[in-house]
């Protein structure tokens, strides 16, 4: 009895104290991009008629352990055992030793892309035209281009050649010797900014000139900044969502704004559920943690969820009990099935397979 109570101890006090390199996903809140949250609307759109909407279009979302928390083994093995929960490898979560910090900011960085790819999908599965200008979304710190060139300034054209494309940047600066400088011809970002918000066009342009220098992978002339694409849009969509990162709400953003702005119902009154990266093109793209997803929204209510077509196997291998799910390339086939599921025509909805 004694030496069976000392094991005892011993190995509740290694479960305890144990450090396993494991962290845990959970299923965490789902969010209706119709409804509101803390008190205010998700989807505040002006200065374009928005029309009463019904039913849930509702986004879901994943609980982690933060990076610098490690788990004890009596942690890990019932999450093991849990059925709503999943254990996995801390490096999983937190790749190349990144902290809670550096993983936080790039969530927030690709949730608000996800929300301007979003606007842009909707708009254009409406035949709502958005123009697009090629910005400065970056500069290297310690770079030509620092103190020169700012991030949102707006770059018309590089050595008196016009830009509309990002790639377009870096194939003029490359056709110079590092050394050598370039011309910027930009609208600078505060002046961007102001016209964007008075809806008229940029007052003033600027020619800036910046030396360049080697790449040091290749060798290649370099200013050091990153090109990407901002959109002027022709009315005000804004998102307000606290506490949430990451991309994966893209198509049911983009499907809550296509709601607001169109006649009807695009639920029928339905509780829908779904998740799914989004693209300006309207192309939907696979997310993880879809098992946890599946989960909060079952729990939330949900008899659909929307589902990209690159984690269906996953996906159908584990369904909640009365979740039916639907799979989705596009915003096109995501609009499609809720027009069928509006309808009661479910038995025509693209089902997931675990094949």
């Amino acid at each position: 009895m004694l030496a069976a109570t000392l094991v005892f101890i011993v190995l509740l006090c290694a479960g305890v104290f144990f450090r396993v390199p494991y962290a845990e996903m959970s299923p965490g809140p789902t969010v209706n991009t119709l409804g509101s949250a803390d008190g205010e609307p998700v989807l505040q759109i002006s200065g374009r008629p928005t029309y009463p909407t019904t039913g849930h279009l509702n986004m879901t979302t994943v609980r982690v352990t933060g990076a610098d928390y490690r788990m004890n083994l009596f942690e890990a093995v019932y999450g093991w055992l849990t059925h709503d929960n999943v254990v996995v490898p801390h490096e999983t979560l937190y790749p190349d030793g990144k902290t809670e910090e550096e993983s936080t900011q790039e969530n927030a960085e690709e949730f608000s892309q996800s929300q301007e790819s979003a606007k842009v999908a909707a708009l254009r599965e409406l035949d709502i035209p958005v123009a697009s200008r090629v910005v400065v979304a970056a500069v290297v710190k310690g770079a030509p281009a620092e103190d020169v060139l700012h991030a949102g300034d707006v770059i018309r054209a590089v050595d008196g050649t016009a830009v509309e494309e990002p790639g377009d940047v870096a194939d003029l600066v490359v056709e110079r010797e590092p050394g050598e400088k370039v011309v910027f011809t930009i609208v600078p970002a505060d002046e961007a900014e102001a016209a964007e918000k008075a809806r008229r066009e940029p007052r003033t342009t600027e020619q800036v000139t910046v030396t360049t220098e080697a790449a040091e992978d290749d060798g290649r002339a370099v200013v050091g900044i990153q090109a990407g694409t901002d959109h002027t849009f022709p009315f005000t969509i804004d998102i307000h969502l606290a506490d949430v990162g990451g991309p994966s709400a893209g198509l049911m953003f983009a499907l809550g704004i296509v709601d607001k702005l169109t006649p009807g119902d695009l639920t029928g009154g339905e509780f829908v559920a779904g998740t799914g990266t989004i693209d300006e093109a309207g192309e939907v793209g696979p997310i993880g943690g879809i098992e946890m997803k599946l989960v909060g929204a079952r729990n939330a209510g949900a008899e659909y969820f929307l589902t990209p077509s690159a984690n269906c196997a996953t996906a159908a291998s584990d369904t909640p009990e009365g979740l039916t799910l639907v799979k989705v390339d596009t915003i096109e086939d995501a609009t499609g099935a809720l027009e069928r599921i509006r309808e009661g025509d479910t038995a025509e909805l693209p089902a997931c397979t675990t094949g």
